[in-house]
């Protein structure tokens, strides 16, 4: 029985011992936690396992066993999250044509480099807005550690209207149409509208998104109008609640955007011609705006490449690009909460830190970015009790950047060191 005893507190002691090796020790030259307004110096992060153990005042001296990281001249901060990313695909020329010659496998390959490269741009955290449905097999790769990406909350395939944007089978010829419907995304009626949710269920989606007016890169004409009424918009709406979804509305025309927004979408995508009666409605409810300024300035770059676009896109490319400056910072000025997205797959992937500079041109504060891409970003997606700052208990998905945002945006653009769930990717 001694002898038991004492090889169990052996092993007790070992235990100990192996858990105690896997310390991680940061210290700090500057950090922003994502909650507070200031900038915090000569900091210490502890870490065990996937979480963060404390957020101690000056360099913290390791043990033998402990693994200290040199980051003294650098700004660390939470991992950087995008509320708005397409991860299976990326801007081309011949992207109208991929979607007859490109099979499944061909953008799943694809979609692992665009994860590895985000993950490396510094965003530990993304959520897809829709795609072909390899979007949620990618997001369980890297789930189970088979592929290195970001932590992915994907809506599977968009929700639409048939012929609106979203709808898979636009600007195809009549005998390849056919009639989609709720399984393959695409609404006519309240009763559809419950059943394609239910369906983003069964795929396993994680979030809904559904496309509140028309689009600006789809292969339709009118890039604004309204493409759900108020009966199919509640059957979304009350159906995701019900299922636990949070939902997102792509929205460029105003009279759509107030229609998601009076059913009680919880954010608004891009939202370019957003009245102020609009932005009045979005603060009473808690409405998020999610503004993606870099698909606009981007495309507009892309415009002026003769042949890219389709006419039929190009001249709404003209009308929408220029416009969501003024609609920023109108909705910023009025107090709608904002929430970082930039809809990456339009641009390259991995460009995403853009979105940054062009909300601080806007008028937005340095600081104020970074928190709408850290604690505003995880409250939207219902997950801040483990992620968007760095506290105690919290999971450690950490960035480090080289110099300080406050002072220089455009350094969100040089992240040096990465970490998500207390694993370094990049360092």
């Amino acid at each position: 029985m001694k002898f038991i005893k004492s090889l169990l507190f052996s092993l007790a002691l070992l235990l100990s011992f192996n858990l105690s090796a896997q310390r991680t020790i940061l210290h700090c030259g500057k950090l922003i936690n994502g909650v507070s307004d200031q900038v915090q110096t000569q900091m210490s992060i502890v870490i065990e396992g996937k979480k963060i153990v404390s957020i101690d005042k000056g360099y913290t001296r390791g043990s033998h066993e402990d693994k200290v990281i040199d980051l003294k001249d650098k700004t660390v901060m939470p991992g950087l999250m995008d509320m708005h990313v397409h991860i299976e695909g990326q801007t081309s020329p011949t992207r109208y044509v991929e979607s007859f010659t490109a099979n499944e496998a061909d953008v799943a390959y694809n979609a692992q480099v665009y994860a590895k490269t985000t993950l490396m741009a510094g965003f530990t955290t993304i959520r897809d807005l829709g795609g072909s449905g390899v979007n949620i097999s990618l997001r369980k790769a890297i789930n189970a550690g088979k592929v290195v990406g970001p932590n992915i909350y994907t809506a599977g395939k968009t929700i639409a209207t048939t012929g609106g944007h979203g709808d898979p089978t636009n600007g195809w010829k009549k005998d390849l149409m056919g009639d989609p419907g709720p399984v393959e995304g695409v609404i006519n009626s309240e009763a559809d509208a419950r059943k394609a949710v239910r369906q983003r269920y069964k795929d396993g989606s994680d979030v809904i998104k559904i496309t509140a007016t028309g689009g600006v890169l789809s292969m339709t004409k009118n890039g604004q109008g309204p493409q759900f009424t108020d009966e199919e918009l509640k059957g979304i709406v009350e159906t995701a609640e019900e299922y636990g979804f949070i939902t997102a509305a792509h929205a460029h025309g105003d009279e759509g955007m107030q229609r998601a927004v009076r059913a009680g979408i919880n954010s608004i995508e891009h939202g370019t011609f957003m009245s102020a009666e609009t932005m009045d409605l979005m603060v009473e409810k808690g409405t998020y705006f999610v503004p993606t300024i870099s698909a606009g300035k981007y495309s507009m770059k892309l415009a002026e490449i003769p042949g890219y676009f389709p006419p039929m896109i190009l001249e709404k490319i003209k009308v929408v690009g220029p416009a969501i400056y003024n609609t920023f910072q109108n909705a910023y000025k009025k107090g709608v909460k904002m929430a970082f997205g930039t809809d990456a797959g339009v641009f390259p992937h991995g460009e995403n830190w853009r979105e940054f500079g062009y909300m601080v041109e806007s008028g937005m504060k340095p600081m104020e970015t970074i928190q709408s891409a850290t604690m505003a970003t995880a409250i939207l997606l219902r997950i801040d009790d483990e992620y968007g700052s760095l506290e105690a208990n919290k999971i450690a998905d950490i960035v480090a950047v080289d110099g300080d945002p406050i002072q220089d945006i455009s350094v969100m653009g040089k992240v040096s060191f990465v970490m998500k769930g207390g694993k370094v990717y990049k360092d």
